[in-house]
């Protein structure tokens, strides 16, 4: 019971959980070199005394006691934007914890089909808050033929189902792709993908399990290797989490732990809750990354003395424009926020869908422009180890000089930056991530159109075009 520090998290994670990467199964990730970066970064958040964010990473519960924020269900504007402000200085790793704000949502719909349910979510809420457990966003099945619902693939297991039920539990069997550090959590809490019809009740299963529950095996991905140079990858080197293919081979789920099991009327709801909470964590890196898109191309421009240079100033005016527009949209949708019957305060749902397609449906152009800016040392810059070299070195002092005010490393480190971000490991990584996460351009296409006042709208337009509420013209008065 009670806050972790970051040595009692590393050793929370020796479980016997079941882990795989490039081929081998590992029995201690605290111990393996694939796991040194991911497993440091978010045993950061587990800093509570540290002079910069110890504090913010803190908050009182009910109770009295003292837990993460990450659990700390907003019932105000204020709570809001500490929220909002946590997740600016906050890992992944802790970031997907945010899976139970939107279990916490859809409590109160939940308790309405199935009080059992609710309470289970509820009870396990409060068990991973103090406790200080972190939690994986278990959500994207395999899906299998597109064209098929989950209870018509050639494999039924193609979307995660319920196989058995008895007094005791549920079994589960099935896989979920594409979850972010799930060897690194304690529970992986599954939703479902999507809604599910009448005919297709097993696969609507929500619970939470350990990770390392029997049955359970992750496969891992990364996009960098184990050990990077910080100055070549600036981001990757510090910031690189896996992605886990979780799959659940008949793993037993005990009946207190499960928060749907049938209830096809609210797969669809449990889905959405999440998209809203993972949409704002995605808006919420986009301002930061903007930001550092006009900074880094303003960094370049100044280096080659281009800064003035009309094109390239136009460059920076789009970059700025689409910074300001996503850090503007998530202010707007913080203030403008909605609460639930219960008392969560949570963003406005159509601001954060808006923002988060406008990110996502013009972040391959603003790269663009910074590529542009920058030029083609983004992918051509020589390794540190070649400007260490005494031999080399000279030569790269040498024909990277621009002007004496310019240091040479400091371009250097610029560029990489650049290359990383955008280019090389971080970057490929983010290309996708900007567009898939929280859902792909559809989903965020599907949520403004559920929830813009389109009744509103279409009444505006007759009335602007002379119709009145029956339908018939208006007759202008003779002049």
């Amino acid at each position: 019971m009670g806050l972790k520090t970051p040595r009692q998290y590393i050793e929370s994670l020796r479980d016997g959980r079941v882990t795989y990467w490039d081929g081998e199964r590992i029995d201690d990730i605290t111990r393996h070199p694939r796991f040194k970066v991911p497993i440091a970064l978010t045993a950061v958040d587990y800093d509570y005394d540290a002079s910069d964010h110890g504090a913010l990473r803190r908050y009182r519960t009910e109770n009295g006691d003292e837990a993460h924020r990450i659990y700390q269900v907003p019932r105000s504007g204020e709570d809001l934007a500490r929220r909002i402000e946590l997740l600016q200085h906050t890992s992944i790793g802790t970031a997907v914890t945010g899976v139970y704000m939107a279990l916490m949502s859809v409590k109160d719909d939940v308790a309405q089909v199935n009080p059992q349910c609710a309470d289970n979510i509820e009870r396990m809420y409060r068990y991973c808050r103090d406790n200080d457990l972190r939690a994986a966003e278990v959500i994207t099945d395999p899906k299998g033929d597109r064209k098929r619902r989950a209870h018509e693939q050639d494999d039924p297991d193609l979307y995660v189902r319920i196989v058995d039920r008895n007094k005791d539990g549920i079994v589960v069997r099935g896989a979920k792709l594409h979850i972010t550090a799930a060897s690194l959590v304690h529970e992986l809490v599954v939703m479902p993908t999507k809604g599910m019809r009448q005919d297709e009740k097993d696969y609507a299963v929500s619970f939470s399990i350990p990770v390392n529950t029997r049955g359970v095996s992750i496969i891992n991905r990364s996009f960098a290797p184990a050990e990077l140079n910080a100055f070549d990858y600036p981001a990757s080197a510090h910031h690189s989490m896996p992605e886990g293919f979780v799959v659940f081979d008949d793993v037993f789920v005990p009946w207190d732990r499960v928060f749907l099991a049938g209830e096809v009327q609210l797969a669809s709801r449990l889905a959405q809750s999440l998209g809203l909470w993972e949409r704002t964590g995605g808006l919420i890196e986009a301002v930061r990354m903007s930001e550092l898109f006009v900074g880094l191309a303003q960094l370049v421009s100044e280096h080659q003395g281009k800064d003035r240079d009309p094109t390239v100033m136009n460059s920076i005016a789009e970059l700025i424009t689409y910074a300001e527009m996503l850090r503007m949209s998530l202010d707007y949708a913080c203030r403008h926020f909605e609460t639930t019957p219960s008392g969560m305060v949570h963003p406005d749902v159509l601001a954060i869908n808006t923002a988060k397609y406008y990110y996502a449906a013009n972040y391959h152009q603003i790269v663009r422009y910074l590529h542009d800016v920058s030029g083609g040392l983004v992918l051509t810059l020589p390794l540190e180890s070649d400007l260490r070299n005494e031999a080399s070195g000279k030569y790269i002092r040498k024909y990277l000089h621009t002007r004496s005010d310019v240091d040479i490393e400091t371009r250097m480190r610029v560029y990489n930056l650049i290359r990383d971000l955008t280019a090389d490991a971080y970057g490929g990584w983010q290309f996708v991530v900007a567009l898939q996460a929280g859902g792909g351009l559809a989903a965020q296409r599907i949520m403004m159109n559920r929830t813009y006042d389109l009744a509103r709208a279409r009444a505006r337009a007759l009335q602007a075009a002379g119709v009145t509420t029956s339908g018939s013209p208006k007759r202008q008065a003779a002049e």
